[in-house]
C-alpha cells in the first residue's frame, strides 16, 4: 500500500489529477444503445423464427423475443421484418427493456401498440438512467403483402423484456480516480455477457467516465488506445496500450490500478499491462499485477477505527454502548446529530461535527474527536453533518438550501449548488465515501425525493451539480446512507403497506429492492451504512444492527441500546 501512495503522490505533484477531465431489478423498462459487441455464435436461449399464419400481435411479440438473441446482427429478429426493413434496421441504435408483463394490442388493421412499464435507458457506453415513471408505448406498422404479417417500421435498436436484459447483460463498474488520486470511483456500466466483456470494459475506460460524474473524477487512461484486443488466458488478461509514449511512471501506475480493479470484476485476477508491446517497467510493480498491488486504491474501504456511533439523550456513543471520549460522549452539547471524519492514511478518527438546537436556533459545532467542540456557524436549521473518506472536512446544508463545507482547521465555506434551491428544501445531504457524489433528499408535495449529484472541484471552487433522481418510484424518503461508493440504503414510505421500509439501490437507480425489517421492534426512523460495515437502524428509540438477514441488538445477547441518529465515521 505504501508503494501505491508514493507513486500516486508523485502523480498529484505532476498535476495529472489537478483537472477533472441502472436498471432496477423490480422496475419497469430500459432504453439501451449497443453496449458491447455480441459474440458471433449463439449463447443462452435462442429465439424461434415466425410461425406460419402468425397474427400481427404474435409477430410483434416474436420480434421482441428475438431481440434477446446474442447472435451478431440478430438474424432471427430480422425474419419478423419486411425485406426492406430487415436490410435497413440497425440493432445498435438503442435498446429498450420493458417489464415482463406488457401488452401488444392491434389498434387498427396492420397496427400493433406495445405498452409497458419504463425502467430507464442505457446509452452507448453502457450507462443506465432510471426511468421517470412514465408508461412506455411504441406502435408497430405491419403489412401482409407477402402473405404473412411482417413489421415495416422497426425503430433502430433492441426492445428487450427485463428478464431477457438481465440474462444477457451484466453490470460492472468502470473505475476512475477521485481528484486526490487516493481512491477509485465506480461508474456502473452494463455490458453484454460473454468473452468480449474484458475488451468492452477497457474500451469504456478509455472512452472516459459517464457525463454524470465526468467533472468530478480523473481518467489516467484518457488519450490512450488499445493496440490490440484485450487477450485473456484463464484468469490473466493482457492489455497492450499505445498513445502513452510520454506518460510518466505516476500516470502509468494510476492507470494500472484502474485497469486491474476494473478487470478483476470479470474474473481476471491478474493483468499484464503493456505499452507498445513492451512491459511498463514500473519500479516495485510486478509484470503481472493484481488488486493486492494496488490495495491503496480500493474503492470499498473503511478505517478500522470507524466503528458505528449513535446519540443517546444528546450524548455521543460508540456501537458497543460506551461513551465516545471527551465532552461529546458526556452529553455536554446536547447533540441532535453528528458526524466524524477519519484520517485517510492512518484511519484515526479526527474532525468531529455536531448540530445543537436551542431557543429556535441551530448551531454547527466542530473540533477534534474526543476534544472540545466549538461553535462555527448558526442558522435556522442544519442537515445532519456528513464526511467523506478522502478529505478531512464536514459538510451540511443550512436552512434547506445553502450547502456548507467545513475543512479541518478552516472556516466554513458556501458550496455552489446552482440547481438545489429550485428542487425543494434539502432535508438530508450525505457525501459518498469517496467524496465524488452527494445524495440529497428534498421536500416535495409528495414527500422526500432522493437525488444524487456530483461534487466538482476546480482550483478553490467546489460545486454540487448534475442532481438527478435515482428512485422516482419512492416519494416519501426520510433517510439515506451510502452502503458503498456505488450503492445506497434508502429509508422511505411504502404507500401500499402504510409503513416505512429500507431499500437498497444502485447509484444509477438499478436494482431497487426492499431490505428486511425482521427483528426491528417498530418502524425504522433512521439508517446508517458504510463500505464493508453492517448497516445500522434506529427504531422505537433503540439502535439495531443488520446481521445474517435480521436486525439484532448492537451487543449480541444483550438488551437493545437506547439511541437515535446512528452513523459511521468515514
Amino acid at each position: 500500500m505504501r508503494r501505491v501512495r508514493g507513486v500516486l503522490a508523485a502523480l498529484l505533484a505532476g498535476g495529472l489529477l489537478a483537472g477533472c477531465s441502472t436498471v432496477p431489478s423490480n422496475s419497469p423498462t430500459v432504453r439501451i444503445t449497443q453496449v458491447a459487441e455480441a459474440p458471433d455464435g449463439p449463447v443462452g436461449i435462442e429465439p424461434v423464427p415466425p410461425a406460419s399464419g402468425a397474427a400481427p400481435e404474435e409477430v410483434v411479440g416474436g420480434f421482441i423475443d428475438a431481440s434477446a438473441s446474442l447472435i451478431r446482427n440478430h438474424p432471427v429478429a430480422r425474419q419478423f421484418l419486411t425485406g426492406e426493413a430487415a436490410r435497413s434496421w440497425s440493432d445498435s441504435g438503442g435498446v429498450t427493456v420493458i417489464s415482463a408483463s406488457y401488452s401488444a394490442v392491434s389498434t387498427q388493421q396492420g397496427t400493433v401498440e406495445v405498452t409497458a412499464e419504463l425502467v430507464g435507458t442505457v446509452d452507448s457506453r453502457g450507462v443506465f438512467e432510471v426511468g421517470d415513471g412514465t408508461v412506455f408505448t411504441r406502435s408497430f406498422t405491419l403489412t401482409d403483402d407477402s402473405g404473412e404479417w411482417r413489421i415495416t417500421d422497426p425503430e433502430d435498436g433492441l426492445l428487450l423484456l427485463l428478464p431477457d436484459f438481465q440474462r444477457t447483460y451484466d453490470q460492472v463498474d468502470a473505475y476512475f480516480l477521485d481528484p486526490t488520486g487516493s481512491r477509485l470511483v465506480p461508474d456502473p456500466r452494463f455490458l453484454v455477457t460473454g468473452q468480449a466483456q474484458p475488451n468492452a470494459l477497457v474500451e469504456r475506460l478509455i472512452a472516459g467516465p459517464s457525463s454524470a460524474i465526468a467533472a468530478g473524477v480523473t481518467n489516467p487512461l484518457a488519450d490512450a488506445r488499445l493496440r490490440t484486443t484485450v487477450a485473456s488466458d484463464g484468469q490473466t488478461a493482457t492489455v497492450d496500450l499505445t498513445g502513452l509514449e510520454d506518460a510518466s511512471d505516476a500516470r502509468l501506475a494510476a492507470l494500472s490500478g484502474q485497469l486491474v480493479w476494473s478487470l478483476e470484476q470479470v474474473g481476471l485476477r491478474s493483468v499484464r499491462v503493456l505499452r507498445n508491446g513492451r512491459p511498463l517497467g514500473l519500479p516495485d510493480v510486478p509484470p503481472l499485477q493484481s488488486v493486492d498491488d494496488w490495495a491503496g486504491l480500493a474503492p470499498d474501504v473503511s478505517p478500522v477505527e470507524a466503528v458505528g456511533h449513535y446519540l443517546e439523550a444528546g450524548a455521543l456513543r460508540r456501537a458497543d454502548g460506551q461513551p465516545a471520549p471527551g465532552p461529546a460522549g458526556e452529553g455536554a452539547y446536547g447533540l441532535a446529530s453528528a458526524a466524524v471524519s477519519a484520517d485517510a492514511r492512518t484511519g484515526a478518527l479526527g474532525l468531529t461535527a455536531g448540530v445543537t438546537t436551542a431557543g429556535g436556533t441551530a448551531t454547527l459545532i466542530a473540533g477534534p474527536y474526543g476534544g472540545e467542540l466549538v461553535p462555527v456557524l448558526t442558522g435556522g436549521s442544519f442537515t445532519e453533518p456528513t464526511a467523506a473518506g478522502t478529505r478531512p472536512e464536514i459538510w451540511t446544508v443550512r436552512d434547506g438550501s445553502e450547502v456548507i463545507r467545513l475543512p479541518s482547521g478552516g472556516a466554513p465555506q458556501t458550496v455552489n449548488a446552482p440547481t438545489l434551491a429550485g428542487l425543494g428544501r434539502a432535508t438530508l445531504f450525505q457525501l459518498s465515501p469517496d467524496g465524488v457524489r452527494a445524495a440529497v433528499v428534498v421536500e416535495t408535495v409528495q414527500g422526500g425525493r432522493l437525488l444524487v449529484g456530483t461534487v466538482v472541484r476546480t482550483d478553490d471552487v467546489v460545486t454540487v451539480r448534475d442532481l438527478r433522481s435515482v428512485t422516482p418510484s419512492l416519494s416519501q424518503v426520510i433517510d439515506v446512507a451510502w452502503r458503498s461508493p456505488g450503492s445506497l440504503l434508502v429509508l422511505a414510505g411504502d404507500p401500499g403497506e402504510q409503513r416505512t421500509v429500507p431499500y437498497s439501490v444502485g447509484v444509477d437507480g438499478w436494482g431497487l429492492t426492499t431490505v428486511t425489517t425482521a427483528g426491528l421492534p417498530g418502524q425504522p426512523t433512521a439508517i446508517a451504512a458504510a463500505p464493508s460495515r453492517q448497516p445500522l437502524a434506529a427504531a422505537d428509540g433503540t439502535v439495531w444492527l443488520l446481521a445474517g438477514g435480521n436486525w439484532v441488538t448492537l451487543v449480541r445477547g444483550e438488551q437493545p441500546l437506547t439511541g437515535t441518529a446512528p452513523f459511521y465515521p468515514v
